[in-house]
C-alpha cells in the first residue's frame, strides 16, 4: 500500500512538472568536441606509437608520486591501510603479485599484470591523479611511470623514460594475453 502511494506521488508530480512547462526529456551535457574527445582517448599503441614528447626518471617520479599518487597509492606503492580490506586488485596497490595470477588469491598490479609500459602511461595521462585527472604533465607522466616501473623493478633506477625507451620496458606479464586474431573487429567504421 505504501510503495503504491509513493509511485502515485511521483507520477503526479511528475504531471504536474510536465504541465508546468518543464521538459518531457532533459538534455543534461553538450555534445563532446573533438578535443575533448581526443584528451580521453586511447591513442598510445603498444609500440609508442602516439607518446608525446617528455622526459622523465625514477628521482623526478618520486617526487611527482609522493606529492601526487602515495595519498591513494600509498608511500610504497601497496595501497592504503584503508583500503586493504577491498578484493584483491582493488586496493590501489601498484607492486608486487608476480605469480600470482593463476592462484585463488590474484594481485592484479601494474607490475603483474599489465602487458605494456607504454598502458600505464596512457592510464597515468588521462585518470590520475584521481582528484585531478589529467593535470600532469608529459614530463611528470613519464617521471611517475619510470618510478613505478623502477619499483616494480621492471627497468633499472637510473633508467629514463621516453617515447623511445618506454614501449621497449619489458613488463612481466607481456605473454600473458592472448592476441585477437579478428583485425576486422577494430576497422574504423
Amino acid at each position: 500500500m505504501r510503495l503504491s502511494i509513493v509511485l502515485s506521488a511521483g507520477i503526479a508530480l511528475a504531471c504536474a512538472a510536465h504541465g508546468a512547462g518543464y521538459p518531457e526529456k532533459f538534455e543534461f551535457g553538450t555534445t563532446a568536441t573533438d578535443a575533448e574527445i581526443k584528451a580521453v582517448a586511447i591513442t598510445i599503441s603498444p609500440d609508442g606509437k602516439g607518446l608525446p614528447p617528455g622526459r622523465g626518471d625514477w628521482a623526478a617520479g618520486k617526487k611527482v608520486y609522493d606529492a601526487k599518487c602515495a595519498a591513494c597509492h600509498g608511500p610504497d606503492l601497496q595501497g592504503v591501510a584503508a583500503l586493504k580490506d577491498m578484493p584483491a586488485g582493488a586496493q590501489l596497490r601498484l607492486t608486487g603479485g608476480r605469480g600470482t595470477l593463476t592462484t585463488p588469491k590474484p594481485v592484479l598490479t601494474v607490475e603483474s599484470y599489465w602487458p605494456y609500459a607504454t598502458t600505464l602511461f596512457d592510464y597515468i595521462r588521462r585518470a590520475m591523479p584521481f582528484f585531478a585527472p589529467g593535470s600532469l604533465s608529459s614530463d611528470e607522466v613519464y617521471a611517475v611511470s619510470a618510478f613505478i616501473l623502477a619499483e616494480g623493478k621492471i627497468i633499472d633506477r637510473s633508467a629514463a623514460m621516453d617515447a623511445q625507451s618506454l614501449p621497449r620496458a619489458s613488463m612481466p606479464n607481456r605473454n600473458g594475453f592472448i592476441a585477437d586474431p579478428r583485425p576486422e573487429r577494430f576497422r574504423a567504421q
